[in-house]
């Protein structure tokens, strides 16, 4: 299985704010062990969840949809719903985590 790559080309706030139904975001950097090692839980955690939007945005210094949200720790998952935070997750360690996370949502 190929892995996406954080993506570097971020959307603007007001674009994340004007999403509808539910989204994951998922901010880090490609060279992040943590990053690395959440990968298989994220895609674990999601394979119930196919209709959740998956949004991965590499961070960083001088990156501003990160600063918006105020991330500090990688991987940082956001779940929105509607451009609304619902749910946050910071180095989230196992896919269980996440599932409770999206259940409790109830998405």
């Amino acid at each position: 299985m190929e892995r996406k790559k954080l993506e570097t080309n971020e959307p603007s706030r007001a674009d994340i704010d004007q999403l509808q139904g539910f989204t994951m975001i998922e901010f880090g950097a490609n060279w992040c062990g943590y990053c690395q090692a959440a990968q298989p839980i994220i895609a674990k955690a999601l394979t119930n969840y196919p209709h959740i939007r998956h949004i991965k945005i590499e961070d960083g210094k001088g990156r501003r949809l990160g600063r918006s949200f105020a991330v500090k720790l990688w991987p940082t998952l956001i779940l929105i719903n509607n451009g609304k935070e619902i749910k946050r997750l910071v180095r989230p360690a196992d896919a269980k985590a996440i599932i409770e996370a999206l259940a409790e949502i109830n998405v």
